[in-house]
């Protein structure tokens, strides 16, 4: 941990990367993991257009059900230190594949979301989106004012992620002198690439994960252990 907090201090300019793993320590199950299974449908069986189309009241009842869960989970020790570190670094950007709002609930400010908001929501008629923080939503499926049909605001798979937020994670993985990678498989593309080109644009890259990954052997650094606890171990 001394050489990542020596570059810590050392970084002008700090990128994170944060994937399941740290919202798992707050209650929320992961993606792919058996606490994620519902009604025994694999996620790419219901977190996709073609799902939708087929039966939108199927997809939405799942996702209720993950709001649900979602609602009662509160921010971790990790989701708070990467706030705090943010605050200390003039140059911070947090990049973040996770669709719950921990970070922000933590006190992170312009949390880039490569793969939407699950409490965001978007007419397939009008276009029209907004955010609907409530744990389950009443109408199944539910409805636009113009009567279109309302999806979850969230990347599926297949769908390009939002090109204003990609770009923006890109420009900080390319100008990153230090890249942390959080709690995430390091599988899910293009996100995961991120950490290539921060790599190849001169990076130091510290993982942090309870268990490693694709990338271990090709980083600098990997601190093992959860989030939660390393992170403010960290920053001290």
């Amino acid at each position: 941990m001394e050489q990542t907090r020596a570059w810590l201090k050392q970084a002008r300019s700090v990128a994170v990367l944060t994937g399941a793993g740290i919202s798992a320590e707050s209650g929320v199950p992961t993606f792919r993991g058996k606490q994620g299974l519902w009604k025994q449908y694999r996620p790419e069986e219901l977190a996709n257009a073609d799902a939708f189309h087929r039966d939108p009241r199927l997809v939405w009842e799942w996702y209720n059900w993950r709001r649900s869960l979602i609602a009662k989970a509160h921010p971790n020790p990790g989701h708070y230190a990467l706030a705090d570190l943010a605050s200390r670094i003039p140059n911070f950007t947090l990049i973040s594949q996770n669709v719950d709002d921990l970070h922000e609930q933590a006190g992170s400010r312009d949390v880039l979301k490569v793969h939407g908001d699950i409490w965001q929501l978007r007419c397939l008629n009008c276009g029209r989106q907004h955010i609907d923080p409530r744990p389950a939503l009443p109408e199944i499926p539910p409805h636009c004012h113009c009567g279109g049909l309302l999806r979850p605001g969230v990347v599926w798979f297949g769908e390009e992620l939002p090109r204003h937020i990609w770009c923006k994670a890109l420009q900080a993985a390319r100008t990153a002198e230090l890249f942390l990678v959080i709690g995430t498989s390091a599988v899910v593309y293009p996100a995961a690439s991120l950490v290539h080109i921060a790599k190849r644009a001169g990076a130091h890259i510290v993982e942090l994960n309870i268990t490693e990954t694709v990338i271990t052997n090709d980083i600098d650094d990997f601190l093992a252990g959860p989030c939660g606890e390393i992170l403010p171990k960290l920053i001290a």
